[in-house]
């Protein structure tokens, strides 16, 4: 693995460019788990236990199992090469967090929309966030066990998103299939970045 410090070449100091990314989406769709599994140092996360107080706030009909919570935000860390530095920023998906969100968001490059099919609507304000704000993104879809697949279409369809807006499956607890996520949305942004030019 590369290391981030900066390094000298013919008494040139170079440091890395960095690249933030913002990791979105609705309660329970696994961002944190993406930011955890693709993280080469390990996340900072503020998960915290639900409590009786979040009974009537948070919609958890779909992941009743779930008993934690981001409060603020997960960070994480990819090297792309000793140039390039990706830094993962996964953001809370209850509404009464969303204050924080224009904060994560300001200077990504992308951002990455996780939908749960088994909880749709939750995708819309992640969406509409990104779309208002003209911040580049893809709607990653994370296939969780037991739940009905669809294809890339019919979620498309389901969303009303955009066909110039990449569309992906994934397993959020697998490193490769994150990656996957973060390349196709690194190449998305750069053609839209080629097409604006």
């Amino acid at each position: 693995m590369v290391s981030v410090e900066s390094e000298q070449r013919g008494g040139e100091l170079l440091v890395p460019t960095a690249v933030k990314i913002v990791i979105a989406g609705g309660f329970g769709t696994g961002k944190t788990t993406m930011v955890k599994s693709v993280s080469e140092i390990p996340p900072l996360q503020t998960e915290e236990l639900l409590t009786e107080a979040s009974v009537g706030v948070d919609d958890v009909v779909g992941v009743e199992g779930k008993d934690t919570t981001t409060v603020a935000l997960d960070f994480g860390r990819i090297t792309i090469n000793p140039s390039i530095v990706l830094y993962l920023f996964g953001t809370p998906g209850q509404n009464r967090f969303w204050f924080m969100w224009d904060e994560l968001a300001h200077g990504a490059i992308g951002a990455i929309v996780l939908v749960d099919t088994r909880r749709l609507d939750s995708s819309f304000p992640s969406i509409d966030f990104f779309e208002r704000r003209n911040i580049p993104f893809i709607v990653a879809v994370n296939c969780f066990d037991g739940a009905h697949s669809y294809t890339v279409e019919e979620v498309r369809g389901a969303l009303d998103v955009d066909a110039a807006i990449p569309v992906v499956l994934c397993d959020v607890r697998d490193r490769e299939s994150s990656k996957a996520v973060l390349i196709d949305l690194i190449e998305h942004t750069m053609a839209r970045l080629d097409a604006m030019a």
